[in-house]
């Protein structure tokens, strides 16, 4: 009895043929990934000591920001193996201001001009004028390279200081707790904080009903008696003042902030750069995909993802983001689609990021976090714009003193 042999594939089999299929069709792909040529990035840093930390229960990570520069580099290798693009980081991370400007023009001597620039205001704008280079800052928060100070080659992934304030500013708004309490430390980023604080009160009708200066030393505190030392100084700071609602302090480089927490003669919270923070990321965070993140980071580095690590990877993902929309590794077109108002990119906090057109500042929204749980996502429900909700943080277009753009 004759008859056509006809093989009938079961479920699996059938399952089996079509990931073999789709291998195959992916192995062009992913063998012309390997010999395209590649799009070079740089990450140039400058890594000055620091002093010791208020706490050595979280001691500042020695590759901080550069680990999220490798988990992004990764991120969009994944990509490129299916858009037949490569890319690779050239990493240069040095103690010494004088060995930055060298770097720099090593960097573009070898034809990379997309760098991710951990550097202070100073260094930025030295190396902003280097015509070629196009930079993406991911250390200074400074307002003024977002204003009077803007380069047109000066990109800003890190939000500025307006951004933070503004975010931490709309939300006691919503919250009603309108009178401030401003302590101020003695440092140049913490005046700048002040500063921004200041305006941020003032443009989302809330009042400082104090403005002090915290001077007392820091290091008291790790002496046999520094808690009742903290504690005194501190209720004696705060006895009297007029009637607030939040204690705001500004204290960038962590060295007495949370010494307010818990001291002050009247119960009242604290926020501003320690208590409830306003920041780019934390690693409370969990919503928006952000877990996954978090843990492939975790698994990378071995710590927590910090706000730097988090805006470098950013960095790394828009300049991957802007190669795959473009279909090009070559940097003249990536970088004119970073500039694109089609350019967006995903950042796990529930908006598609984008660079504004007049300062080059990154839009983002603005975490408010606590030591334990995320509190809060700035812009505030009920803060209107007409374009984005997103521009209500930091200095909009009618505001702004950038010319560069």
């Amino acid at each position: 009895m004759g008859g056509n042999n006809v093989a009938v594939l079961r479920p699996s089999g059938r399952r089996a043929l079509l990931a073999s299929a789709l291998l195959a069709a992916a192995l062009p792909t992913v063998a012309a990934a390997e010999e395209a040529p590649a799009l070079a990035i740089g990450y140039l840093a400058l890594k000055l000591p620091r002093q010791l930390p208020s706490t050595l229960i979280e001691p500042p990570p020695q590759d901080e920001g550069l680990q999220g520069a490798r988990l992004g580099l990764k991120d969009n290798a994944t990509t490129g193996r299916f858009t037949g693009q490569r890319f690779t980081l050239e990493e240069h991370r040095t103690e010494a201001a004088e060995e930055v400007m060298p770097a720099l023009r090593d960097m573009l001597g070898k034809g990379i001009r997309l760098i991710v620039a951990d550097l202070p205001a100073d260094m930025l704008l030295q190396a902003a004028a280097e015509p070629q280079a196009v930079l993406l800052n991911v250390g200074a928060p400074d307002d003024a390279l977002r204003n009077e100070a803007c380069r047109r080659n000066l990109f800003h992934v890190l939000p500025s200081r307006a951004m933070l304030t503004d975010a931490l500013a709309q939300y006691l708004a919503v919250k009603r707790w309108r009178n401030l309490f401003l302590a101020a430390g003695p440092g140049p980023g913490d005046r700048l904080y002040a500063e921004a604080m200041r305006r941020a009160a003032k443009k989302f009708g809330l009042r400082i009903v104090a403005d002090k200066p915290w001077t007392h030393d820091p290091g008291a505190q790790r002496t046999d008696t520094g808690h009742m030392s903290i504690a005194a100084e501190a209720a004696r700071f705060t006895q009297g003042a007029p009637g607030y609602d939040i204690l705001v302090v500004a204290d960038e480089t962590d060295d007495w902030g949370e010494s307010l927490a818990w001291r002050t003669t009247d119960p009242r919270p604290v926020a501003g750069t320690q208590g409830l923070v306003p920041t780019i990321w934390s690693p409370v965070h969990e919503q928006w995909g952000a877990t996954q993140l978090q843990r492939r980071f975790r698994a990378q580095a071995g710590r927590v993802m910090t706000p730097l690590d988090q805006a470098a990877w950013l960095a790394l993902r828009a300049i991957g983001e802007a190669a795959v929309r473009s279909q090009s590794t070559e940097p003249e077109k990536v970088i004119a689609y970073l500039r694109s108002p089609a350019f967006e990119v995903a950042g796990f906090k529930g908006a598609k990021l984008s660079f504004r057109d007049w300062d080059n500042q990154l839009r983002q929204p603005i975490l408010l976090a606590g030591p334990r749980s995320l509190v809060s996502v700035s812009p505030q429900p009920g803060f209107q714009h007409r374009t984005s909700e997103l521009d209500t943080l930091g200095a909009d277009r009618p505001e702004t003193q950038c010319h560069a753009s």
